[in-house]
Formats: C-alpha cells, sequence, structure tokens
C-alpha cells in the first residue's frame, strides 16, 4: 500500500500525541486516524458528494438500486480494507465501478472516503 508523504506525517503526528498524553499509547487505524482529522474528513465528504453521491449513492436512506452507505449494513464486506478494495475495483455485474487510481490524491483519498463514512455511519446495535 502506497501512502501519500502527508497523509503519513498526519498519522505520524497523531500517534505522536496519543505517546505523549501520558498514559497508555492509544493505538488507532489509519481511518481512525482520518476520522479524529477536519480537514480529511471534509475531504472524505467532498469526495462522496462529488463522486458516491453524484453518480450513484444517496445521503438519506431510500429504495435504490444502490446501498445506502451509513448503516451498518455492508453487503461486500464491512472493513475498512474491503471497502477499499470495493471503491478499487468495483463489484462485479453492478453500478458499482472501480475507481482504481482516479482520485487525485490516490489512495490516500478513498482512505478519507472511509473515514467520512464511517465517522457518519449509524450507530451499530
Amino acid at each position: 500500500m502506497v501512502i501519500s508523504r502527508a497523509l503519513w506525517l498526519c498519522v505520524s503526528g497523531l500517534l505522536l500525541v496519543a505517546c505523549d498524553s501520558g498514559g497508555e499509547p492509544e493505538e488507532l487505524t489509519l481511518v481512525e486516524s482520518l476520522m479524529r482529522d477536519p480537514v480529511a474528513l471534509q475531504r472524505g465528504e467532498a469526495l462522496f458528494q462529488g463522486t458516491c453521491a453524484g453518480l450513484c449513492h444517496a445521503l438519506e436512506p431510500k429504495q435504490s438500486d444502490s446501498a445506502y452507505l451509513f448503516d451498518c449494513e455492508w453487503i461486500h464486506g464491512d472493513s475498512d480494507e474491503e471497502i477499499f478494495a470495493v471503491i478499487s475495483t468495483g463489484i462485479p455485474d453492478t453500478r458499482m465501478v472501480g475507481f482504481g487510481d482516479n482520485f487525485p490524491e490516490g489512495d490516500g483519498d478513498k482512505w478519507k472516503l472511509i473515514a467520512y463514512l464511517r465517522a457518519n455511519q449509524q450507530p451499530c446495535d
């Protein structure tokens, strides 16, 4: 996996802050780190609005052949890595195309998009 230098610096800085908090270091996933970064979440929202919502996915639940992405029901895998794979390669025989490396910031944008989805996901029971 290739992580942009800016994203790596952001994640490294967050980990240093967690380590300097006086307690045990809090181990965060990349997505959890991005969920704490308002700039990353804004970027994720812009990507969702301009790509996902612009093509298929709604901001509110509704009857559609496209999944509602803010609930707890992930049809094609629910881990961050599985969602990353779906964004990258798509889902055969559906309208979900793979975006490959077409986002301006490549993989970093995909992770920010996932962080935005996770940050706005409805609570799971």
